[in-house]
């Protein structure tokens, strides 16, 4: 079965929740082993200005689905929010923000200098939320400066991936 078909079967499994949590995915796909290495691959598609390879480093809607959405406070019933309505406000705002984040700096390469949270970290049951990332970096004439590229990390299960692009 090819990635298109299982990533589709996941989501039809998850969202019609006929295998509960065999549906969960066990890592995130295309996900760093580090936030550095996360850092790394986001700096060097954004000197390739590649947005299928920028989008592919960030959550999608079926690792939002199975992993983020059913522990997150907006997915209590009382809340009455649909997931549908989340995500695609999510992926909007996360969009935009690539789009910004490519304009400012895609086609310029960067080495990693370090990647910080200063907005803390949010713990739920099987993942963290790391907030408010900065990227430091030297850019190519050798001069340190800190960028937002993103504005949150997903880790779950020793992988990371980018929750967002919004930076607030």
């Amino acid at each position: 079965m090819g990635t298109g078909l299982r990533a589709g079967a996941l989501a039809t499994c998850c969202l019609i929740g006929a295998a509960g949590a065999a549906c969960t995915p066990a890592s995130l796909e295309h996900g760093a082993p580090t936030a550095d290495a996360l850092a790394r691959d986001v700096l060097h598609a954004l000197a390739q200005r590649n947005l299928p390879r920028l989008r592919e480093l960030a959550v999608n809607e079926t690792e939002f689905s199975a992993v983020v959405w059913p522990e997150l406070p907006a997915a209590r019933p009382e809340r009455n929010l649909p997931r549908e309505y989340v995500w695609g406000d999510l992926r909007g705002k996360s969009e935009a923000g690539l789009r910004r984040v490519v304009t400012a700096s895609g086609g310029r390469p960067f080495s990693l200098v370090r990647v910080q949270f200063t907005g803390g970290t949010t713990p739920y049951r099987s993942y963290l939320i790391h907030r408010a990332a900065s990227v430091t970096v030297f850019g190519e004439d050798g001069r340190e400066e800190t960028l937002r590229l993103f504005g949150s990390v997903l880790e779950r299960a020793g992988r990371f991936k980018v929750f967002s692009y919004v930076v607030d």
